[in-house]
C-alpha cells in the first residue's frame, strides 16, 4: 500500500498567520493556499462572509516533508487535542475505503467518505484513541 502521512495543523482563524510564521521560522515553502471563499460554492448553502478569507487548506514544504494547515469553519469548535491531525494521502479509493472502515471502529466519523473538489475519496475520522485522521485519495 502506498501511503504518506503528514501533520495537519487545525487553527481557529490564525492559519494565515501560522503559514507566514512557518515560512520564516522553518524556511518552509508555500506550495498552495486556498481560502474557503475560493472553493466551489454550494448554491443551497451560501458561504458566510466571515468564512471567505479563512484558510481552507495550505500546503507547506518543509525540507522533504509536507506540513498542512487549515482554519476551522466559523461556528465549528476546536477541541483540545485536535490542533494537530494526521493526514493520510492514499493512492487508491479502495485503500481509502479500507482505512476509513478500520479507523472508525470504536471511533467517530467527523466527515463521511465522499468525493470532493480535491479528492476522489476524502473523509475525517477520529479513531478510538481520540486521534483525528484526514483520509485523502490522491
Amino acid at each position: 500500500m502506498s501511503i504518506r502521512i503528514n501533520p495537519y495543523l487545525m487553527l481557529d482563524g490564525r492559519a494565515r498567520e501560522a503559514v507566514a510564521f512557518y515560512e520564516q521560522t522553518l524556511d518552509a515553502k508555500l506550495q498552495m493556499l486556498q481560502t474557503f471563499g475560493g472553493m466551489p460554492g454550494d448554491p443551497g448553502r451560501p458561504m458566510p462572509e466571515e468564512a471567505k478569507e479563512r484558510i481552507a487548506h495550505a500546503l507547506l514544504k518543509v525540507g522533504d516533508s509536507d506540513l498542512m494547515i487549515s482554519d476551522i469553519f466559523p461556528g465549528m469548535s476546536l477541541e483540545m487535542g485536535d490542533q494537530v491531525n494526521i493526514c493520510i494521502m492514499i493512492d487508491s479509493k479502495e485503500k481509502t475505503e479500507r482505512l476509513y472502515n478500520a479507523l472508525q471502529q470504536g471511533g467517530e466519523v467527523k466527515m463521511p467518505l465522499s468525493e470532493t473538489s480535491w479528492s476522489k475519496g476524502y473523509a475525517i475520522v477520529k479513531d478510538k484513541f481520540g486521534i483525528t485522521f484526514h483520509l485523502s485519495t490522491e
